[in-house]
């Protein structure tokens, strides 16, 4: 009984059955629709938890994990995206949907998987932190110059993001005083994971008729996040190892490449532009629990060579 409650509360089979439920139960979705801002809000609250103050000390080993993770995480995965979606995706508002992913804050799972593969945790916690408040200013940047909607400005984006961003990290300092860190310390992976699995149910039951009525659509995005996943991941590794980049650095600075938030993209077309704009980031959720299985995989066989 055991086995089987653990392997229902692994967070990939809680994605998994999220997906599923999306799929059959799709109608259900719009009734979570409007509040998927607040379970965004504490999905990120509890997720920032993780970050601790001693983690941006001393400040010299600070600068350049910050600096390298948010160019790796906007600019390069950022040009992968938008390059692939222009010349493969036709529909507009699937194409902003890429541009929101582009815009959207790193995965804080890079965080974990790090962990996993024997990466330098402290450059992974950093890249995050870095990337994360980077969102709020390069965000609005992003959508305003890609997206070709007039109709959003740039300080209506600039209020999500810090509604998303800033108010949950603030949040998050709370929640690590000393009277409250153990609580938040033993239900923090479960809150993030079922709010993040509310989220993606809610993005795939809104979109169901696309994934079932238009196949091509749904392989087109696919093809770009695998481009901008597998394909970024195995050539940063390949110039990486050219470096001479030591796999703890390597390792977080890989996942930082590839790995963005989908919650976070899922919620932020929601709010910015509709249902349909957040197909790519549905999309999203299921490609990246598929490439970190493989980072894993691979990663660990190596070390095992």
């Amino acid at each position: 009984m055991n086995i089987i409650l653990k392997k229902l509360n692994n967070r990939n089979t809680i994605l998994v059955v999220a997906l599923l439920l999306g799929f059959s139960l799709g109608d259900y979705a719009k009734l979570l629709q409007p509040y998927t801002i607040f379970i965004l809000g504490l999905v990120m609250t509890f997720s920032l938890t993780g970050l601790h103050t001693k983690d941006f000390f001393p400040l010299k080993e600070v600068i350049n994990p910050i600096i390298t993770g948010t160019i790796l995480n906007y600019l390069v995965f950022g040009i992968s995206v938008i390059t692939s979606a222009y010349f493969l995706i036709p529909d507009k508002d699937i194409f902003i949907g890429f541009v929101v992913i582009v815009a959207s804050p790193p995965g804080v799972a890079i965080i974990p998987f790090s962990h996993i593969v024997k990466g330098n945790i402290k450059y992974s916690i950093l890249g995050v932190f870095g990337a994360f408040l980077a969102a709020v200013f390069l965000a609005p940047i992003i959508i305003k110059t890609f997206s070709g909607n007039d109709s959003v400005k740039a300080l209506d984006i600039f209020i999500l993001m810090f509604k998303v961003i800033i108010v949950p990290l603030l949040l998050s300092r709370l929640l690590l005083m000393a009277k409250t860190v153990t609580t938040v310390e033993k239900i923090r992976g479960r809150i993030v994971d079922y709010g993040f699995a509310l989220i993606i149910f809610t993005a795939v039951g809104l979109n169901r008729n696309v994934f079932f009525s238009d196949i091509e659509t749904v392989l087109k995005v696919s093809a770009v996040l695998v481009i901008s996943t597998f394909g970024i991941g195995w050539l940063f590794k390949k110039i990486a190892k050219l470096f001479k980049i030591p796999d703890s650095i390597r390792h977080p600075q890989t996942l930082l490449l590839t790995i963005k938030s989908s919650g976070f993209s899922v919620v932020t077309a929601f709010q910015l532009f509709g249902k349909k704009a957040a197909v790519p980031s549905a999309v999203l959720a299921v490609i990246v629990l598929l490439y970190l299985l493989y980072f894993i995989f691979i990663e660990e066989r190596t070390q095992r060579h």
